[in-house]
């Protein structure tokens, strides 16, 4: 069993978290949040507790047991394995390798196990790696819809988008009418230029969640885009605002529509949204230069001056953190 590589890119692990590493209503950070049953397997009863405790949402007591395991059992695989799980879960990734790494010397990993060692490289925006052992978890266990999933998300963000696509196929044919993997199909779709696969794609998301009362904005915020992409702003801004119906408090569906909104010239609207996807996320500094840039446009010539006071000012703080870092 070869060794996991420890990569520390401590630099890029909160904006992959801050921006759900780009999947729509997903990320490896929302599965470290999840409490769900871990596989079931034969364990020394003082672990079967400390793994009862982390179902149960106690990550902290749960850690603190298996630490106690460990003094007295530093060789037990499956406490390596439980401890590395509760850090992922404590979004601490390299510390999570560490323990997958020294708990493979005593035993193989589950695929459970590698498909938790594949998202702490999510985690560390490592795709790569990340594909490998999502490859390999896979290999073992391959009508886990999940493991497609997020093998087709990490494909996507290498840019091997027809790969991604038969990994979204595969998650569909074991979850059909998934709707996020059918989202992401329309992406991948997108990143291959085949513009009308991926509206039919949205279409088909679209209309899989049509009589659910918890919608996924991904299908609306990502056909509007596509949309805008076309320059068909008009067939977009419904389907934006569908977004910002569902998704309130996401930064990224008001820019969009108000992004549309500026394409149509209907300046007082894109105002609105802008400035509601600022509050949202103060520190984009991106955002900020659009807004500016549309208060000039508008003669707000003090409001314009303060939001690219502000853009600067982000970019210069973020360029003197990553330097440091």
């Amino acid at each position: 069993m070869a060794k996991f590589r420890i990569t520390f890119r401590l630099a890029l692990v909160f904006p992959v978290l801050l921006n759900l590493f780009c999947w729509p209503q997903d990320s490896a950070s929302s599965r470290a949040e999840q409490t769900s049953p871990l596989p079931v397997q034969r364990i020394d009863p003082l672990l079967a507790e400390s793994q009862s405790r982390l179902e149960k949402g106690n990550v902290s007591d749960a850690e603190r047991s298996v630490r106690q395991y460990l003094e007295q059992h530093p060789m037990s695989a499956d406490a390596h394995y439980l401890l590395g799980l509760i850090l992922f879960k404590q979004v601490k990734p390299e510390d999570s390798l560490g323990e997958y790494t020294e708990g493979a010397k005593y035993r193989d990993p589950s695929p459970y196990d590698l498909e938790i060692v594949a998202l702490n490289y999510v985690l560390l925006a490592d795709y790569p790696d990340a594909d490998k052992w999502l490859a390999k978890s896979l290999t073992l266990q391959p009508k886990n819809w999940e493991g497609w999933y997020y093998l087709g998300r990490t494909k996507y963000h290498e840019n091997r988008f027809a790969e991604a696509i038969r990994a979204f196929q595969e998650c569909l044919k074991l979850s059909p009418e998934n709707v996020k993997a059918e989202d992401n199909l329309g992406l991948s779709y997108a990143g291959l230029g085949q513009i009308d696969d991926a509206i039919a794609a949205y279409k088909q998301a679209i209309a899989w969640q049509a009589q659910l009362l918890i919608k996924n904005p991904g299908p609306y915020l990502d056909m509007g885009t596509l949309l805008m992409d076309q320059n068909r702003d008009a067939e977009a801004i419904p389907y934006l605002v569908h977004a910002v119906e569902i998704a309130p408090q996401d930064s990224k569906v008001h820019q969009e529509l108000g992004k549309g909104y500026e394409h149509q010239n209907q300046l007082a609207k894109a105002q609105a949204e802008l400035e509601k996807a600022a509050a949202l996320t103060p520190d984009d500094a991106a955002l900020h230069f659009v807004l500016g840039q549309l208060y000039r446009k508008q003669g707000m010539i003090d409001k314009a001056k303060a939001e690219l006071d502000r853009s600067e000012t982000l970019r210069g703080t973020r360029a003197l953190r990553d330097a440091v870092r």
